[in-house]
């Protein structure tokens, strides 16, 4: 049995017996809300047991998702979805795949930012890809395929290991339209050792689902020609794709369904083959779902007293 705090234990046994000593002092008692702080402060403990299966499946794949994030990304032409629902399912697929990898993930917008560093706990990366979603139309400065190179390459550099493959998956639909030239990505290409940049969209393109939580408009308006004002249209650049995969000495591929990687994937497995090994670490399983069912029965007792003496 582990321990890993979300909050660290001191500061929340801090804010918890104060919160039992006002609610103790308080004129009216609610020993109800007692039960509720302790069971918050044994949920922020984040108690895990060791699992069934004490034996763990690794090899010497470091696998790096680049995603593009910026709105374009909400266009509507993957599968009738947007390319960023495909491009979830697609990175789970990959994750699938090469299961006992590290795995790391990249987004950008205007900036770009590490959301999770390398780690082999594919569940904590799964999580992250589902979370993830395009900048809010509101913010939005035009899309550069340039924003996260300096990031990648840090990155890269810092924790470039001999012993591992270097995987890179570069996803994006290849618009640039901040007006931008697109850089060279060659310099990277010594960090990568395999990979390939996925694109996403359609030559006719997409309208796309509007972020601006401001706005009315279900879709993105293009206000560039003063005569009408239509939908906006986003379409991918696959020169642009092209290019950088070129650079990164990796493969181009555009993405129409999932089998479409299958192919690397197995070239990719392949590479790792001599890296495969059994530990005898162990995996450890949650067990905040236990804790969570009193809480929210707790919560509700609670919520149907108050809402009682209201009435």
């Amino acid at each position: 049995m582990k321990s890993f705090p979300i909050i660290p234990v001191w500061i929340m046994f801090i804010i918890s017996t104060f919160l039992i000593i006002y609610t103790l002092i308080s004129k009216k008692k609610n020993y109800l809300h007692i039960f509720i702080i302790i069971l918050l402060f044994i949920f922020n403990l984040r108690i895990m047991i060791v699992s069934d299966n004490s034996k763990k499946v690794t090899n010497n794949l470091a696998v790096l998702f680049v995603v593009d994030n910026t709105i374009s990304m909400e266009a509507l032409d993957y599968n009738n979805s947007t390319r960023l629902s495909g491009v979830k399912a697609d990175c789970k697929y990959i994750i699938d795949e090469l299961y006992g990898a590290d795995f790391s993930v990249i987004t950008f917008d205007n900036t770009a930012r590490v959301i999770i560093p390398y780690t082999k706990d594919i569940n904590t990366t799964r999580e992250a890809i589902d979370v993830m979603k395009t900048i809010d139309d509101l913010y939005a400065k035009g899309s550069s395929l340039n924003t996260p190179y300096d990031m990648i390459s840090n990155y890269l550099d810092s924790f470039f290991n001999d012993d591992k493959i270097t995987v890179i998956f570069f996803i994006s639909d290849g618009e640039i339209t901040d007006n931008s030239k697109l850089k060279s990505y060659r310099e990277l290409a010594k960090y990568i050792d395999e990979g390939a940049v996925l694109g996403y969209g359609t030559s006719k393109g997409g309208y796309m689902k509007n972020t601006n939580k401001y706005s009315t408009d279900e879709y993105i308006i293009d206000y560039s020609s003063a005569r009408s004002v239509n939908k906006a249209i986003s379409r991918i650049d696959e020169g642009n794709l092209k290019e950088i995969a070129n650079d990164l000495d990796i493969n181009y591929i555009h993405m129409n369904k999932q089998s479409d990687i299958d192919s690397k994937l197995i070239k990719i497995k392949k590479l790792s083959k001599n890296g495969i090994e059994s530990t005898d670490k162990s995996n450890y399983d949650d067990t905040y779902f236990i804790f969570v069912i009193p809480l929210f029965i707790l919560l509700i007792i609670d919520f149907d007293r108050t809402r009682r003496k209201l009435i």
